[in-house]
């Protein structure tokens, strides 16, 4: 079965199920599956305002030059390259998940990815949290339960989707 949006109703319906519609006391997504990828996105975005606040504090204060962090972060503090790995997990991350989102809303499929884009979103923000508290060894377990959590989503997103659309 393939699937095309070849006429005027297929876009109208492809809009309303798609675009932010106005109830109530104020505007609301209309799928939980882009609210996650709107999440996600501002949670990686977050992280780097850390890491933006984190450095201009620094050369504000004279502890180092503008130009003169490493990209890794390790060379400020710990914390630092913590925060600045968190961060790249993130925007690693974010293309895979907002594809198979988007194929997922654009094809009319988003009851694949709504129950647990909410679900794919904690664990990621979980992910990060941990990674900045700690690198112990149980951390790292924690981290990587939740980052198994994110991968056994996506994994069956793929062969959802896939199966419906092939």
């Amino acid at each position: 079965m393939q699937t095309r949006i070849d006429t005027a109703s297929d876009i109208a319906r492809f809009m309303s199920y798609t675009t932010v519609v106005q109830r109530g006391a104020g505007p609301y997504i209309s799928t939980m599956s882009l609210l996650a990828l709107l999440i996600y996105a501002g949670w990686t975005i977050a992280l780097l305002l850390g890491i933006a606040a984190l450095r201009v504090s620094i050369s504000l204060t004279g502890q180092r030059a503008a130009n003169g962090f490493a990209p890794a972060g390790d060379d400020v503090s710990p914390f630092s390259g913590r925060l600045c790995r968190a961060h790249a997990n993130c925007y690693e991350n974010l293309p895979v998940v907002a594809a198979l989102i988007l194929v997922a809303v654009c094809t009319d499929n988003g009851d694949v990815t709504d129950p647990a884009a909410l679900v794919l979103v904690g664990a990621r923000v979980g992910q990060s949290l941990v990674h900045l508290r700690s690198t112990s060894n149980r951390a790292v377990s924690v981290r990587f339960a939740l980052f198994a959590v994110q991968l056994g989503i996506a994994g069956y997103w793929v062969l959802a989707l896939g199966l419906r659309l092939l």
